[in-house]
């Protein structure tokens, strides 16, 4: 019998669910349980000249309609995904794992938020006009064409609504790849579109591993790429597309600070340290992995941390009184394990987890590491899972200098009382998405990205806008030409 969440076939192209079984068999895991659920298979070649091909054909009609129009179809789509937020929040916890308690609010609804934020934006992007005495300027703001979209595995939903929603209401074309880990949420986003009345070829899904990315983003008919995922891989797809002098938008990790002063407000600050390492199991690329705590606090903040991580629920994700779910598969459990060991070799202190859960699935204990050293592997590399590592610091200077010792810049956060110290701490993290006694909010009218090797570009805001569209610049003489001859 068919899984319910099997997917009617592997690719949504020009419009249609699109099947060629020749591709590689890439097995959908259930996290929770470790059972296979469905089987997509890789692009072909043929798959991926499909995808192109369509999107190229579709681009200048679809970047002709006005935004008016474009947007409206983007927000029938927002009202498509809002009105089956239930079953796409289902189908989020098949692809990821994730508890349905988290994906109900998280995951469908943001990229609703997306599809209704740059629809009604749509409309709205205009050029300008630039005096110059009798002669002026005019600014023509255009789509770049045909744009790449590759997702990570952690928010498959969103993630593709967060790049195809400011590049289609700018009116570019594009097609998906969600990651091999999870592959089954981006065809809905595509199915929902299609029905909303975007126009067959505009966004095209297709499957598979690095080869059918690579091959995408090697592409020439490809303006643009966007990529969320790890540092190494943007590297890798931020090289092959400056090859070509493609834009790109670079989302990658973190191993962001939070900085919690000991004037804080201590359940607060728990409960942000919580939100920044244990939601969506860690699996977050703006976590606040290294929270630097002021020694006058730490005791007593370890003490309220450890009583709290009591209240995480295992079990059946698709339990909504479940609010603590697995790794999203057997491999990134076992990276974890990994740097939870390392923890435990360098001589951190473990104040709670630190081991893989008997029962079936791939769920690792919410882990706590205290008395963390600024060179220990835990606190210099991203682990991508519920392990937090806890770093002792005494004065202001310091920990702004020990926070910014990192390649990373995502994130920042800071919980104090003392809102001078606030703005000015966080004027001071180098880091592009920052939280003052908050941490990980993310709505999509904020501008959301990272500097140093966190990435280049900014998703969501009108910040995204700039990334899926060029300006054109035209000079009107209004009188007669002057020349030396």
């Amino acid at each position: 019998m068919t899984h319910p969440a099997a997917p009617k076939a592997s690719h949504f192209i020009n419009g249609a669910y699109v099947e060629n079984t020749a591709g590689t068999a890439i097995p959908v895991i259930y996290a929770a349980t470790g059972e296979e659920i469905a089987t997509v298979h890789a692009a072909t070649p043929e798959i991926v000249e499909e995808a192109l091909a369509s999107a190229k054909a579709a681009q200048k009609a679809w970047a002709k309609m006005t935004g008016t129009e474009r947007g409206r179809i983007l927000r029938r789509a927002a009202d498509i995904m809002r009105e089956r937020n239930h079953e796409l929040s289902v189908l989020e916890t098949y692809d990821t794992g994730k508890p349905l308690q988290e994906t109900l609010v998280a995951d469908a609804t943001s990229g609703a938020d997306a599809l209704e934020y740059f629809g009604g934006l749509a409309a709205s992007l205009t050029g300008e006009h630039i005096p110059l005495g009798e002669d002026w300027v005019y600014t023509v703001r255009e789509p770049l064409g045909l744009c790449v979209g590759i997702g990570a595995w952690n928010y498959p939903t969103q993630i593709a609504c967060w790049k195809a929603a400011p590049a289609l209401a700018c009116g570019n074309a594009m097609v998906f790849k969600p990651s091999e880990t999870t592959t089954l949420c981006a065809l809905k986003v595509a199915e929902i579109l299609h029905e909303a009345g975007l126009p067959a070829g505009v966004f095209n899904v297709v499957q598979g591993m690095g080869e059918v990315g690579g091959a995408l983003v090697a592409d020439p008919r490809v303006d643009k790429v966007s990529l969320t995922g790890s540092v190494p891989t943007g590297k890798k797809v931020y090289a092959a597309a400056a090859a070509d002098m493609k834009h790109v938008t670079m989302e990658l990790g973190g191993k962001s600070p939070l900085v919690i002063f000991d004037d804080a407000d201590i359940e607060n600050a728990v409960g942000g340290a919580i939100n920044g390492n244990f939601y969506s199991s860690g699996q977050v690329c703006s976590n606040g992995t290294r929270v630097f705590v002021q020694k006058g606090i730490k005791e007593k903040f370890l003490a309220r941390l450890a009583e709290r991580t009591k209240g995480a629920v295992l079990g059946d994700p698709q339990d909504e009184a479940v609010n603590f779910g697995p790794m999203v598969s057997e491999r990134q459990m076992e990276i974890v394990l990994g740097y939870i060991e390392k923890g435990k070799a360098e001589g951190a202190r473990l104040i709670c987890g630190g081991e893989r859960v008997d029962r079936p699935g791939y769920f690792i204990a919410p882990t706590v590491f205290a008395d963390v050293t600024d060179d220990m592997v835990i606190a210099r590399e991203e682990i991508f899972g519920p392990v937090m590592s806890v770093l002792d610091f005494e004065t202001e200077e310091e920990v702004i200098e020990r926070a910014n010792a990192t390649e990373f810049g995502l994130s920042a956060g800071v919980f104090t009382r003392d809102f001078t110290r606030a703005h000015r701490v966080i004027g001071a993290l180098e880091a592009g998405s920052c939280f003052i006694n908050s941490y990980n909010d993310a709505p999509v009218e904020a501008p959301f990205g990272g500097v140093k090797a966190s990435g280049v570009g900014r998703e969501n805001s009108k910040e995204a806008i700039k990334h899926f569209s060029q300006v054109k610049s035209v000079y009107v003489r209004m009188g007669d030409v002057e020349a030396a001859f």
